[in-house]
């Protein structure tokens, strides 16, 4: 099987990234690395896809080179079967204009499920991973990339910082290192000496000729000597009322025509 992919990324990034087994595992789609700490990055379990089936197979890759020619062996069996499967395969790196061409190159022979498959689906599946973990590596060393500029970068900055903060302070000359009078500061108890003197001079200034004795605290007015006013229970105090002497001539007429009349009913009763 051979397979070539061309990838916008320097040789020495991709070289970096091959490098190192751990980000290499992170490239691979569809392995499941083994909670074991101990266990190699590259162990685990890996699903592979083709013709329609999926299957499944626990093993371990092994990789090794360091410069533009790598090398990968792996064997593997089935997770759910008695079928296995052995893989040896190269992988170059070629700088090419505006890049690198990856170029894979190997063999790979199983039994069990994988025999089963119709011919050349193996083959275009083998191929699809490849693609995929070309695609995937690229990812990786991009983002490798980005953080070590963002390091250099952060690195730069604070060498900067500490520079500014060990020079000399605004203005030229250091405080605190001349003669009195040369510097800001001065001789420190030459410094002290005039200030206290100057403290004492506005404390006699301050201080008053004569003593002025306290006077006596006025007398503060109690609420005990306020008037206190008469208690107005009566709600209708101080309200005035004019009572009439005699009723008024209208009710008086009608008192004297109820009267007439009941005197004139007592004449005519009837006898009892």
């Amino acid at each position: 099987m051979e397979h070539q992919v061309f990838v916008p990324v320097p040789v020495p990034a991709l070289r970096h990234t091959l490098g190192d087994p751990v980000r290499v595992a992170r490239c691979v789609p569809g392995i499941q690395q083994d909670a074991d700490a101990s266990a190699s990055p590259l162990a685990g379990r890996l699903k592979f896809r083709a013709g329609g089936h999926t299957i499944t197979y626990r093993g371990e890759l092994k990789l090794s080179g360091t410069g533009p020619h790598f090398s990968v062996t792996g064997e593997g069996v089935e997770a759910r079967g008695a079928g296995g499967v052995k893989l040896a395969l190269t992988i170059d790196l070629t700088e090419t204009d505006g890049g690198t061409t990856l170029a894979y190159s190997g063999t790979a022979s199983g039994d069990g499920r994988l025999a089963e498959l119709e011919e050349g689906a193996a083959l275009a599946a083998a191929q699809r991973l490849l693609d995929r973990f070309t695609q995937q590596l690229v990812t990786e060393t991009l983002a490798a990339q980005e953080e070590g500029g963002a390091e250099d970068v952060s690195a730069e900055g604070l060498e900067g910082d500490v520079e500014e903060a060990s020079g000399d302070t605004p203005g030229g000359e250091p405080v605190g290192d001349g003669p009195v009078g040369d510097g800001p500061s001065g001789n420190g108890a030459s410094a002290d000496a005039g200030a206290a003197a100057e403290r004492a001079e506005r404390a006699e200034a301050a201080e008053p000729d004569e003593a002025v004795e306290p006077t006596e605290p006025a007398e503060t007015a109690s609420v005990f000597d306020s008037p206190v006013p008469p208690p107005a229970l009566d709600p209708v105090a101080g309200v005035e009322f004019t009572v009439p002497d005699e009723p008024p001539a209208e009710a008086a007429h009608a008192r004297r025509t109820m009267i007439g009349r009941s005197a004139e009913e007592v004449d005519h009763a009837p006898p009892r």
